[in-house]
């Protein structure tokens, strides 16, 4: 992960973000797509993700961006990008370590849901030259709503919805894209759930621990639009004993229709 959590456990006990996690009686073969599949997904350094939604731009969530050091640089379409700058939204917060020692002493993190629930989990990566080889995605100016099936891709840990996976494992995969079908929209949020056959889509699917910043794809008239990033992932239960990616588990992203102006104005250089 990064540095907040795409998983309770594996934000209170590490640093690191979540990847495509498929149901247990299907194909990983089904899941697997290859980077031609979207050349814009950005790659952050070790693990976690973005996109590119401008030829000098990519949104990606904020506890992607390195805490102590400088973001130097991202891939795109296999390349190293040089970055310019970045920035983070000023309603974003990092997570309180009395809030992790709580979680940690008791095993219930629902303080921790609430703090993420109330921060602004987005950031915006300025490119040193233009990318001329990717087109950017567009972005889905209706916003993300309660009832629509969305497209996830990401390269982090996998595994299905019997047995999760670890959360020590290799949070760099294959890249893999799957569905699932919103079930609650915020303002800054929306999230959706991870069901098990027989109401699971064909290819149903959640997030694992490496794909924070992650695309999360409406279609609308035929061209799947960019509506939010992977951001965090709520546990049921003991958040030191559950296991990660299970059926039920449920995943929130960032609602980008909710940040349009604020990316408007960082984009053309307001303050």
């Amino acid at each position: 992960m990064t540095r907040y959590l795409l998983l309770l456990l594996s934000l209170a006990l590490s640093s690191t973000a979540s990847a495509i996690v498929i149901r247990h009686d299907v194909d990983d073969a089904r899941y697997r797509v290859p980077a031609a599949e979207f050349p814009a997904l950005a790659d952050m350094p070790g693990e976690g993700h973005g996109v590119l939604i401008a030829p000098q731009w990519v949104i990606t969530a904020a506890h992607t961006i390195p805490l102590h050091s400088r973001l130097e640089q991202v891939s795109v379409n296999g390349k190293p990008r040089a970055v310019e700058r970045v920035v983070v939204h000023s309603g974003y917060r990092t997570l309180p370590q009395e809030l992790i020692d709580q979680a940690m002493a008791s095993g219930e993190a629902m303080l921790i849901v609430v703090f993420l629930s109330a921060s602004d989990d987005v950031a915006l990566i300025k490119l040193a030259e233009p990318v001329t080889d990717v087109t950017p995605v567009a972005l889905n100016q209706a916003g993300a709503r309660p009832g629509e099936v969305v497209k996830i891709i990401g390269k982090g840990a996998t595994g299905n919805g019997v047995s999760g996976y670890r959360p020590g494992g290799p949070n760099r995969t294959e890249l893999r894209r799957a569905y699932n079908e919103i079930s609650s929209a915020y303002d800054r949020w929306f999230c959706y759930r991870f069901d098990a056959p027989p109401s699971a889509l064909p290819l149903e699917g959640t997030i694992g621990n490496g794909d924070s910043g992650s695309p999360v794809l409406v279609e609308v008239n035929g061209q799947w639009l960019l509506s939010g990033v992977t951001s965090w992932k709520v546990v049921e239960g003991n958040v030191l004993t559950a296991n990660y990616g299970l059926y039920g588990q449920i995943a929130c992203n960032v609602r980008l229709s909710h940040y349009t102006d604020w990316m408007e104005k960082v984009m053309s250089g307001q303050p």
